[in-house]
């Protein structure tokens, strides 16, 4: 979020930073470590290029200073966000299918965001491939054209985005909030907007066209490129397809917020099982490069609220009142709000951790905080910077909030200059200020009424080298990334003890070490920026970690006492396992529809096998387990010496004294996996012989589906990439380009998106890439369709099941083919985009016995023709039966429907053209060849209990 700009601009106070800047930074007083060129052009549109030494890639961020601030008309809100949507629709010149195949024929990740106060756009695509990149986002930008028909289609879609986000009680906490919070600016509303004005949207289609020609406008504008580029050949392109945009001349009259009369409460009830919410909000400063307020906040937030926070230890790990506590200070154009969030175990504790944030607030007001903790925070977001600058995009990025908010991104230097004079009597008069009763406003949330406070209750008072055995790298980046491998993942977890190869490696990583407690790692850590995590799946677990080079020493002592040495005390243990339990009750059950859906998909499909249980575990199995059993499990890891992957500006020395410290532990052991059909213990993988669908009922507004079957493709195997080049077709993850989405969201408006895997792919509802270190011996083919309106729900199943048939029966056209090809061949170098994911990929190719995946994969994708990949299609997507999975409201109606075989026709807001329409009559009775007994409603409660 945009309180992200600010801290970075912070993060290279101290001049040790330039010393450890990449190659092609520049020494100077700039707070931004790279040269940075800029031009504005006659129209008003300005240009800030930035060379990086980072080859092959360039990144273009282009943000447009108008955000949900300035929808100001009554009754229209949302449209800043749903912009971000329609810009994606096209012109005369490069109508919305030839823009997506231009855009894939550069190999482009391409995507945008709103917020309050901008809506950015960005790209990241290859060096050749610039100026077609820059012709045809200019031709979008002030020549897009469309008609009734898709403005309604994409404002259906917008409404299925609201419906997939109503799942999570932070959105509504956020929105309430808001909305009670704000009397007359329009921060009133989110970003998304009222609900009310996105159901009407469609009938908006003639004040949508006032609102892009008001905005989109080149004044409003900046192209922010970076990368493998030459500057003055940047400026001559954008002059050449940008420079006859016209200027615009409109401006927003934004309400001014009265200020605030006194504290506010309100309690928000949820339909389904949660815990309690309770947040702490108070009014704030605008952001600023002139006024000290909001960097002195900035500041406040990781001091008071971070996971080194006395409060933190109170609540999260001394306490364990609380499993999430965390603060949302975004900075913003104008006074906006400053919240703290925590979701609280028991009920009965709401109002103590209530008063216990309200104290923390009130001592940052009335006590001075202590130098060094300011010293402390200082540090880690000088360090958090350098961890940010590893590749072009991310480089790019963090100008961006400074050139939304200020048109002007040599802002980072005057508050560079802010935060120089802040010490911790900056920070009390900051808080003095702000931290006040009349400006409160506190928010609860949980599945029914909380007792009512007592009376006054919340009063405030007032070059590289390998080993056979492990995978390093050495760079000239200032980072060190590490990723520690262990050959033991959820495929060890038996019946009885689902879950405990999850809840170990979390008593590793998220717990003391024999001689530090939790806390006292946290707090060494702090100053840092440092990081150390971890992620178990059916093969292997991996932890994670990150520091700069300045700290490496220090930092292994840490991490390695925590690895080699943990300190099994039983209150961390209980606190990890009721964090755990939360996971699964409350992130995937209560607030993750769609994530809920594609694991119950695996569970059912992976049924019998080892792989068949949730990587968390379930929750009675989880209750059982003991602090012994995590030892015994534990005992596992170090019978062979745990693999370490390292990347970055590490010497010899270090690298082979970390290696020693994990051999003490055990022997070393050949890197070879054995790839076979059946992991021992559980049942060969054939899968279902007949469509086999799972409903689970839960409340809630929109209906998500998942289905899949095996295959037994891995990464190994000779038509991987046959096989990834058709799921790329049919469905990228988040693209617009592919097939699915072209004939669901973007034809007919069902909903958000529509993707397809030949991999494990979990966490898509937050990232664009997967994640490295989920090598497995088995995967299956999966379709993941986001959530549709109910009464929609049946024909997304025939109209994706119809796709994924005529996908068998006809492969793909040669043009298809050659384009995908194309895409994926310059794709590749995103998914390595990154240090610390060069090393990742580099650990997993080890597992599969692969030289290099991005370039084995370019040399598979070479090699494929035609009628290779269409045969590899018939040979590994002709299924017998499918593993079907839905999340709904009304369980037994959709069962009943899907029972009938009944036609399920769609119907439209807007015309279609007729051809779609006849499509439609054909899929409504698409057959499914679904009985009773294959169609199975359970309670979400049931589900991973």
């Amino acid at each position: 979020m945009l309180a992200s700009g600010p801290l970075r601009a912070f993060l290279t106070l101290l001049s040790v930073v330039v010393a450890a800047l990449p190659a092609g930074a520049q020494s100077t007083d700039s707070v931004f470590p790279f040269k940075v060129h800029e031009k504005k052009l006659a129209n008003g549109l300005n240009i800030v290029v930035v060379p990086t030494d980072y080859p092959d890639i360039v990144a273009l961020q282009i943000p447009v200073r108008v955000g949900a601030r300035n929808e100001v008309e009554p009754g229209r809100s949302g449209f800043a966000h749903f912009f971000e949507h329609m810009m994606f629709r096209g012109t005369d010149r490069f109508p919305a299918e030839k823009y997506n195949d231009v855009m894939k024929e550069a190999g482009a990740d391409s995507n945008a965001y709103t917020t309050a106060d901008f809506t950015n756009y960005h790209t990241t695509f290859s060096k050749a491939d610039l100026e077609t990149v820059l012709m045809v986002e200019a031709d979008r930008f002030a020549n897009l054209k469309y008609e009734v028909a898709p403005f309604q289609t994409e404002a259906r879609a917008v409404l299925g985005e609201y419906n997939k986000n109503y799942a999570n009680p932070i959105n509504k906490l956020l929105e309430v909030q808001r909305d009670h919070a704000f009397k007359r600016h329009t921060y009133k509303h989110t970003t998304m907007g009222f609900i009310a004005d996105i159901e009407r949207m469609p009938e908006m289609y003639d004040y949508s066209r006032t609102f892009f020609d008001r905005f989109y406008r080149p004044e409003r504008t900046t192209l922010i490129i970076g990368g493998d580029v030459d500057p003055q050949n940047v400026f001559a392109l954008v002059e050449k397809h940008w420079g006859s945009w016209k200027r615009g001349g409109h401006t927003s009259e934004i309400a001014v917020e009265p200020p605030p009369t006194g504290a506010i409460y309100h309690h928000i009830p949820w339909s389904s099982p949660t815990p309690t919410w309770v947040t702490v909000g108070f009014r704030g400063p605008a952001a600023s490069d002139e006024k000290p307020d909001m960097a002195a906040m900035n500041l406040i937030s990781g001091l008071a609220f971070g996971q080194s926070s006395p409060l933190y230890r109170q609540l999260v790990i001394e306490g364990q009142k609380v499993d999430q506590l965390f603060a949302y200070f975004p900075d913003s154009r104008d006074p906006y709000l400053l919240t703290v969030m925590a979701r609280v175990k028991r009920k009965e504790d709401a109002w103590a951790v209530r008063t216990a944030i309200q104290e923390t607030f009130r001592k940052l007001r009335d006590e001075r905080l202590p130098a060094d903790r300011v010293t402390a925070v200082k540090s880690r977001l000088r360090y958090s910077f350098a961890n940010d600058l590893d590749n072009s995009e991310s480089i790019v990025e963090a100008l961006v909030p400074y050139v939304a908010l200020y048109d002007d991104w040599s802002a980072i230097n005057r508050v560079y200059g802010l935060y120089a004079k802040l010490d911790a009597d900056a920070l009390q008069a900051t808080a003095r200020k702000w931290f006040t009763e009349r400006g409160m406003i506190i928010v609860t949330l949980d599945d029914d009424e909380l007792p009512k406070p007592d009376a006054g209750a919340g009063s405030f008072g007032g070059g590289e080298f390998t080993s056979s055995f492990h995978v390093l790298s050495k760079t000239n980046s200032p980072l060190v990334d590490f990723r520690i491998v262990v050959d033991h993942g959820s495929s060890m977890d038996t019946a009885r003890t689902a879950g405990l190869a999850n809840l170990t490696a979390a008593m590793v990583a998220d717990a003391g070490s024999r001689t530090m407690s939790y806390s006292e790692i946290q707090q060494a850590l702090f100053p840092m920026a440092a990081s150390f995590s971890y992620q178990v799946d059916k093969e292997m677990t991996v932890f994670i970690g990150r520091t700069h080079r300045d700290n490496l020493d220090a930092y292994w002592k840490i991490v390695s006492g925590q690895l080699l040495d943990p300190g099994w005390r039983l209150d961390d243990f209980k606190r990890v396992k009721a964090k755990i339990v939360n996971q699964i009750r409350v992130d995937l059950r209560t607030n993750n529809d769609e994530e809920l859906g594609k694991e119950v998909l695996y569970e059912r499909l992976y049924e019998g096998h080892r792989y068949g249980r949730l990587n968390l575990g379930h929750v009675r199995t989880l209750n059982a387990l003991t602090l012994v059993d995590v030892k015994r499990f534990y005992a596992s890891y170090i019978r062979g010496a745990p693999r370490l992957g390292l990347a970055g500006g590490f010497d010899d020395a270090f690298a082979k004294r970390a290696i020693e410290d994990l051999a003490e532990r055990g022997y070393v052991e050949d890197f070879d996996v054995e790839i076979a059909n059946a992991i021992p213990g559980g049942r060969s993988l054939t899968g279902p012989k007949q469509h086999r669908v799972t409903i689970v009922q839960k409340e809630t507004r929109a209906t998500a589906l998942s289905f899949g079957f095996h295959t037994p493709v891995n990464r190994r195997h000779p038509d991987f990439a046959a096989l990834w080049l058709a799921r790329s077709w049919l469905g990228e993850h988040r693209s617009s380009n592919s097939h699915l989405f072209q004939r669901m969201r973007e034809i007919r408006g069902m909903n958000y998106g529509d993707y397809a895997y030949v991999e494990y792919f979990p966490r898509g509802m937050s990232q664009f890439h997967p994640d490295a270190n989920l090598c497995r011996r088995h995967q299956i083919f999966q379709v993941w369709i986001r959530p549709v309106p109910p009464e929609q729900a049946v024909y997304a199943l025939r109209i994706a099941k119809y796709e994924l048939d005529k996908l068998v029966k006809n492969g793909l056209t040669e043009e298809q083919f050659t384009a995908t090809r194309s895409f994926l061949s310059k794709y590749l170098a995103l998914l390595v985009k990154s240090q610390d994911r060069q090393l990742g990929y580099a650990i997993d190719d080890r597992w599969y016995g692969m030289k290099d995946y991005v370039g084995t994969m370019r040399e598979r994708l070479a090699g494929l023709t035609l009628e290779k990949v269409n045969a590899a299609i018939r040979r590994h997507l002709t299924y017998d039966g499918l593993e079907i999975v839905f999340i709904a409201k009304d369980a037994e109606g959709l069962k009943a429907q899907l029972v009938s075989g009944a036609p399920s026709p769609i119907t439209y807001d807007s015309k279609k053209p007729a051809d779609i329409l006849q499509e439609d009559k054909l899929i409504e009775r698409y057959p499914l060849g679904l009985d009773q007994g294959a169609i199975h409603v359970v309670d979400v409660k049931t589900v991973f209990e």
